[in-house]
């Protein structure tokens, strides 16, 4: 039956940071209705062992005060590091022994999602669901790890939703994508405030003194994924055919300091500018003429559905997914080959005229204001058909 009333979503991610899966909850979060529908946020961290109630110990993240002045709560979870299997498995039963107010618990953590997803029900919770958000993990024992825990997510929970189906095959593996029990939802963004708009690039280009020169872009954190130090040797290699080349860096991360001395050794650091978190980044999608994604794997990478909203021809290593192509905007390469390939991609292809893709953006499922309309169904009836 439809609940009345407001219902509280709960979603379990490693932090609410800026990052990809975040930055797409949060374009949803303003979507809805608050009196209706309510998100709070479970996350971890290190700086707890047991189940609190965002700690004053825990370091404050790029979203914490937006959520909280949008009505809901962080609630914090130690993190998972294999050897306190059973202390996590405790801290999650406490947590949700003490917590009956959900209707839905929504796992983007799809690492410990068998775990977090079967005590949520044990406990009384409605609907859970396991969102895979990435096609990929971290290399070596860690990436072994998730794998081995991920082997039954698709058996552990009432849903399980993907960013794309190559994400769907990697988390819960290619029987339950046949048996069609994987639900694909788009990353999808607020496409509207991305529209190409040729006085706010004057604006910000002026702002950023780059004047007439090629400014290429990349948005995304600093981690092994994004694959940043190809992104500099394609950029080293640009610059030996466009003297005039400067490249937006927006994001932070553990990376960006080895990242910022490859820079430096290849004598590139006047020419690169580290742009750190941004509030607005639909600003500098406006300010640049080239997108640039040369990622090592991606579930379906909501930055790549920006770049093409704001009207950007994109570079993107064809190690992501083809569904992300909602334009002719796109264009893929591999990351196995020479930098320089890319450069001359580029190079050639600068001359292009922006456009307004709103329309494109949102019929092929894309805008997060429709998006949202669909999630309210299943939030409030546990109907995900729409989506």
């Amino acid at each position: 039956m439809p609940e009345t009333g407001q219902i509280r979503v709960l979603h379990v991610l490693g932090g609410t940071g800026l990052g990809g899966a975040e930055s797409r909850i949060m374009d949803l979060y303003r979507q809805m209705d608050r009196t209706e529908i309510q998100f709070d946020f479970l996350v971890h961290s290190g700086a707890v062992t047991d189940y609190r109630e965002d700690p004053a110990e825990r370091e404050p993240q790029y979203y914490d005060e937006e959520i909280r002045n949008l009505g809901g709560h962080i609630y914090v979870l130690p993190q998972f590091r294999g050897y306190n299997y059973a202390a996590y498995k405790k801290a999650v039963s406490c947590f949700f022994q003490a917590h009956h107010e959900f209707r839905v618990v929504q796992g983007h953590m799809t690492s410990t999602a068998s775990i977090y997803l079967p005590i949520a029900k044990k406990y009384g919770v409605p609907i859970t669901a396991a969102h895979a958000r990435s096609a990929g993990v971290a290399p070596g024992l860690k990436g072994a790890a998730t794998k081995l825990l991920r082997r039954n997510l698709a058996d552990r929970a009432d849903f399980c939703f993907a960013c794309s189906e190559l994400a769907g095959r990697d988390v819960y593996g290619d029987k339950a994508v046949r048996q069609g029990r994987v639900k694909v939802i788009y990353n999808a963004v607020d496409a509207a405030k991305y529209t190409f708009d040729a006085g706010r690039r004057r604006e910000i280009r002026d702002g950023l003194g780059v004047g007439e020169q090629l400014v290429i872009g990349h948005v995304g954190r600093f981690h092994y994924p994004k694959n940043h130090p190809y992104l500099i040797d394609i950029f080293a290699a640009l610059c030996r055919i466009r003297p005039d080349a400067v490249l937006l860096l927006l994001g932070e991360g553990s990376g960006m300091e080895q990242i910022r001395e490859k820079c430096r050794r290849l004598h590139l650091l006047d020419r690169v500018k580290f742009m750190g978190n941004q509030k607005h980044p639909e600003d500098y999608y406006q300010a640049m003429d080239f997108f640039v994604l040369p990622s090592l794997y991606e579930g379906l990478p909501g930055v790549l559905v920006e770049a093409q909203a704001a009207g950007l021809s994109c570079l993107v290593s064809d190690t992501v997914t083809r569904e992300a192509a909602v334009t002719d905007l796109v264009r893929y390469l591999p990351i196995d080959g020479p930098a320089e390939v890319w450069a001359e991609q580029i190079a050639a292809s600068a001359g292009y005229e922006r456009r307004d893709t709103y329309e494109q953006i949102k019929e092929a499922g894309f805008d997060v204001a429709s998006q949202a309309r669909a999630y309210r169904l299943f939030y409030r009836e546990g109907d995900c058909s729409a989506l």
